[in-house]
């Protein structure tokens, strides 16, 4: 009889968090990624929304002699350019978000509606830029390797041999490799079972397997369908003739590189309206800037969109 009176007279687990504050996180999404290659590409501004790339025409017919001991006789020579380059013209990804105010009025503690609902959307654009950088059917990566830099997987696991190949493609200052996961998971495996594991290096904090040097730079946006997939390598910047990223500067309500954020008004509903915009492509500058690794099995027969 003393045990049940014991167990009425302590206060339940229940009745005491009635009186307790819970501490709560801000919503976490799963589909938020490091976005690497965002952060490893050089972002070139774009004033007027317009980039256009020039070129040599004839690069073969520059003449230079050095035979020649006598300074009084030089071959004479011009350098000709290519009448009109390719123009890129920033593309834009855009969003609209709508909070009713008596939301954002009531239930902004301890963490501001609207600024969460902006942080949450604004990940997705970002998300959604990556994705376009690769695969955006005018301007993404896989959209504009030359022909002669595309290299067919040996055996359709990918092998050191095929990554070195894609190397000699790339060869002046390669930067990175490209590669979802899956497809890093399975270049590993292969060196281990060639009894070259590939070594690792740390980048921002985190660390990355290499191939003769070269980091290999996981995004789940190089999809994969049936199987397969795709290993890009690539070399960036302007003054090394590679890819980079093109950004409008100076937007209206700029929060970050490209992306700005704009108060819309307030509705005859009490709803109110963010318009979150994000302007950028991506340019090659070069052929042999940018090479790719086709039909790259996995090992794993899903697809990740």
């Amino acid at each position: 009889m003393s045990d049940i009176h014991e167990a009425h007279t302590a206060l339940s687990d229940v009745a005491a968090r009635t009186l307790a504050n819970a501490t709560k996180t801000v919503p976490m999404m799963s589909t938020i990624t490091p976005r690497w290659l965002v952060h490893l590409l050089q972002w070139v501004p774009v004033e007027a929304g317009i980039y256009r790339v020039n070129k040599v025409k004839n690069e073969q017919g520059i003449a230079v002699d050095c035979s020649n001991l006598d300074e009084r006789v030089l071959p004479q020579t011009y350098v000709d350019y290519e009448e009109w380059g390719r123009e890129y013209r920033l593309g834009a990804v855009n969003s609209v978000v709508d909070i009713h105010t008596r939301v954002s009025d009531l239930y902004s503690s301890p963490h501001n509606q609207i600024q969460e609902q902006l942080r949450l959307t604004i990940e997705t654009i970002k998300e959604r830029q990556e994705s376009e950088l690769i695969n955006n059917s005018e301007y993404g990566l896989l959209h504009n390797v030359a022909p002669a830099s595309k290299v067919q997987t040996r055996t359709g696991a990918p092998t050191p041999d095929d990554l070195d190949e894609l190397l000699t493609k790339v060869w002046k200052q390669p930067a990175f490799f490209l590669a979802h996961p899956l497809a890093i998971a399975a270049f590993g495996r292969e060196c281990t079972r060639r009894g070259v594991p590939p070594p690792t290096v740390t980048l921002f904090g985190s660390p990355f397997i290499t191939w003769r040097g070269v980091p290999l730079i996981p995004s789940d946006k190089v999809r994969i369908t049936n199987g397969k997939t795709n290993i890009l390598l690539l070399r960036t910047g302007e003054s090394r003739q590679g890819v980079v990223g093109l950004y409008q500067p100076n937007l209206t309500g700029e929060q970050s590189m490209g992306l700005s954020v704009r108060f819309m008004g307030i509705n005859h509903k009490a709803i109110a309206s963010y318009l979150i915009s994000l302007y950028c492509t991506l340019a090659v500058l070069t052929d042999d800037a940018l090479a790719v690794l086709e039909n790259v099995d996995v090992g794993k027969y899903h697809d990740y969109q």
